[in-house]
């Protein structure tokens, strides 16, 4: 970077001087707050500690492979990521089921009645899945009819109501006549995916948000979509790409080391070598560092953002000699195993197979040695998938997040800040604002879009833009 202070002039707002922005952070939310503002016609600045942008969810070389460091998926109802993904022209790249349908695999079932399916019809809510319930193997019919009656209650819940955010969802769920093998065969399986916590270490309303939008709300809410291509094409490629067709100055490999403001109001960013002045700072990064790059008096109670929890996710990738699944991904039941996916064709493999294992709330094994997870693993991928047995495994290999998520655990609701801060021009996102949203790809899409509306609002710019889509994504 060349050792120069940007937009030195008059006010913002002086004729002759372009509104200026800077975004800290080149995840999910930064490259959305940077699209949206520059959008609106501000001059907007990207800066990126790490070498490529896409902050947790991106793609690795490895032995010619392209790898992402973990399975990512999304939701129909996930209006924000999927303006992001038609933003940057990737929507194709990453296409949505065309209707939901998630097989399930019991290890411990009997042979015949291993395979059940979670699924909807085109019938309105909830009747939609009444039909997969009803003939759902994992479950007895006593049980199946008991999570009826729960979803209906689950239903019922206010979720603008903050007394939920301070229960146990396990505790709900016991309350509503829950077993653990419902918990297990069927809560759990969405709800550790999703919220990267088992029922019993959430949020009941982080809990309540996640079904009654995916699974109550829309008949087709829930269909999945995930990419056929490497993240990193998606969130770096074509997202820079999309930035520099908006005029956007991306600078990776560039941490911020301080930020102040001046006595007219304007902001002072810091990087190695460099000192950016501009109207208006987006601050989108993890928690922690944003405690620590936060101005005095910015926020009432900073402390209360180290009190945010993180929660990991191991991913597990192994390539066989052959194939040795036939769908693009299941879940497990009955194995420690959670969900696996094919990611052959998107890695770039053309001999052989290449499947990821996506183990959510991973406490317990994230630092075990690959050698140990080896030798519990590949036995499991036998019990699941007989055409395993007697394969070559080429490569076995894990990625870890050891932060890979805020942890929803009950009472996180009141730690997460909004966009706006105590300091006038200074906007914070990232997954781990209050979207209302667990850490996912839409929450951190929807809180760069509440930053840049904020922001956008406050410097007198035009919002139309994001009218349509903050509507959604509030």
């Amino acid at each position: 970077m060349n050792d120069t202070t940007q937009d030195e002039g008059p006010d913002a707002g002086s004729p002759g001087r372009p509104t200026t922005a800077v975004v800290v952070g080149g995840g999910l939310a930064g490259t959305t707050a940077a699209l949206a503002l520059a959008d609106a016609g501000v001059r907007v600045t990207l800066l990126e500690g790490r070498p490529r942008l896409g902050g947790l969810a991106f793609s690795f070389q490895r032995d010619g492979l392209t790898v992402d460091n973990g399975q990512h998926v999304y939701l129909r109802c996930c209006t924000a990521y999927r303006w992001f993904l038609d933003r940057v022209e990737g929507a194709a790249l990453a296409p949505l089921q065309d209707r939901l349908d998630v097989p399930v695999l019991d290890a411990e079932a009997p042979a015949g009645r291993r395979l059940g399916r979670i699924g909807r019809t085109a019938l309105p809510v909830p009747l939609h899945l009444a039909r997969s319930l009803a003939t759902y193997p994992h479950l007895s019919l006593a049980e199946r009819a008991r999570v009826g009656r729960a979803a209906l209650a689950l239903k019922g819940l206010d979720l603008a109501d903050p007394a939920l955010d301070a229960q146990n969802f396990g505790g709900w769920l016991t309350a509503h006549g829950q077993s653990d093998r419902a918990i297990e065969a069927l809560w759990d399986l969405v709800g550790v995916a999703t919220l990267n916590a088992v029922a019993g270490d959430a949020s009941l309303g982080l809990a309540a948000m996640v079904f009654k939008t995916g699974l109550l709300s829309d008949p087709g809410a829930a269909d999945i979509g995930w990419a056929r291509v490497p993240l990193g094409e998606l969130h770096d490629r074509l997202a820079r790409k999309a930035l520099d067709s908006a005029g956007v100055r991306t600078e990776v490999r560039t941490r911020v080391t301080s930020l102040s403001q001046h006595e007219n109001g304007r902001w002072s960013v810091s990087v190695p070598g460099e000192t950016l002045d501009a109207d208006t700072v987006v601050l989108a990064v993890p928690q922690r560092e944003a405690h620590d790059l936060l101005p005095e008096g910015a926020l009432d109670a900073p402390e209360r953002l180290l009190e945010i929890g993180t929660a990991p996710i191991l991913n597990i990738h192994v390539v066989y000699d052959r194939t040795v699944l036939s769908r693009p991904f299941f879940a497990a039941l009955g194995s420690p195993v959670q969900w696996v996916f094919d990611r052959t064709e998107a890695s770039g493999l053309t001999d052989g197979q290449y499947l990821a294992l996506s183990q959510s709330a991973a406490q317990d094994e994230i630092d075990a040695p690959v050698a140990a997870l080896r030798e519990k693993y590949l036995p499991e991928l036998e019990r699941l998938l007989p055409h395993t047995r007697g394969a070559e495994v080429r490569d076995f290999f894990v990625t870890r997040e050891r932060t890979a998520t805020f942890a929803p655990t009950p009472g996180v609701g009141r730690l997460r800040p909004g966009a706006r801060t105590k300091a006038s021009g200074l906007y914070l996102a990232g997954a781990w604002t209050a979207t209302g949203w667990p850490a996912t790809m839409e929450s951190a899409v929807r809180s760069g879009v509440s930053a840049a509306d904020a922001a956008l609002d406050a410097l007198g710019r035009p919002r139309d833009h994001l009218f349509e889509l903050f509507e959604e994504a509030a």
